[in-house]
């Protein structure tokens, strides 16, 4: 991928107003409600499509939109996401084009938008330009699955120099002395997952979640929210009363991928959705 300039971040101004996702997070909780946080893959099955369901999604309940930067090697994802992921590659979709996306979603939405990447096409581009020109371009923050906290000191420097959110993981295995860098680092929301494994739909879950959930809001006010596995509105609604917030994502990128290639692909995927969020506590 060539680096050059992204034209359609060029006369977008900087945001003075607070980070989007602290914005969303502030309001549900003067409203006394939880975040839903949808996920779908970039540029699957196409741009058109995914730019249609992020404007769809929020008028269905969705609070915050995470778009999946597809990435050949996506250790963190299930056989769905990769799939999706493997597709849109085949259609040439590049970290570029998803940034334009967003600055054409900002034209008309103003939906928190995070990004969920692999840490190789952020390496690429360079973590400065990375998180300049996806601020510029209305991203809010981004989520990387296989960079620790521990690496990733200067992201989050520069991150926190353009009020960028920088998202990372929570999981059951977290040893005690770790847990607090990882709040430490960690801005918008924190990421709690679910199970111990990759993404995709799961019939049960630990019985120690809640009470793993409870330790960590004794040392942060951070938002919490519950991501992996979740696919059903009894789910959503079971996590959304022991977190801030769940997110969801194989489910609905599975629903996409049956949808696939027919006229109401939208309208079916949204209404999914909105059976998911009709559940929040």
């Amino acid at each position: 991928m060539a680096i050059k300039e992204i034209p359609a971040c060029a006369g977008m101004t900087d945001r003075k107003m607070m980070n989007r996702i602290d914005e969303k997070f502030k309001e549900l909780k003067a409203k006394k409600k939880k975040a839903f946080i949808a996920f779908i893959t970039a540029g699957y099955p196409d741009l058109k499509t995914t730019k249609e369901l992020v404007l769809s999604f929020a008028r269905v309940g969705v609070d915050i939109i995470e778009l999946g930067v597809p990435f050949s090697d996506p250790l963190a994802d299930g056989p769905t996401i990769q799939t999706a992921s493997y597709k849109a590659l085949q259609k040439g979709i590049t970290l570029e084009k998803i940034l334009k996306l967003v600055a054409e979603i900002r034209e008309i939405s103003q939906i928190p938008i995070v990004l969920m990447s692999y840490y190789n096409p952020i390496f690429y581009y360079g973590e400065k330009r990375f998180v300049e020109c996806a601020k510029k371009c209305g991203v809010d923050g981004v989520i990387i699955p296989d960079l620790p906290p521990e690496e990733a000191k200067n992201l989050i420097v520069t991150a926190k120099k353009n009020d960028f959110s920088t998202v990372f993981f929570l999981s059951p295995t977290t040893k005690k002395p770790r847990i607090k860098n990882i709040v430490n680092a960690s801005s918008g929301f924190i990421y709690f997952v679910s199970v111990s494994g990759v993404t995709g739909v799961r019939n049960q879950f630990s019985s120690s979640i809640k009470g793993k959930i409870i330790a960590v809001k004794k040392i942060t006010k951070k938002p919490i929210c519950i991501g992996f596995g979740i696919s059903t509105p009894q789910q959503v609604k079971t996590m959304s009363q022991i977190s801030d917030g769940v997110i969801v994502g194989s489910a609905i990128v599975s629903e996409i991928l049956k949808h696939e290639g027919r006229k109401d692909l939208v309208r079916k995927v949204s209404f999914f959705v909105s059976q998911l969020t009709s559940e929040l506590s």
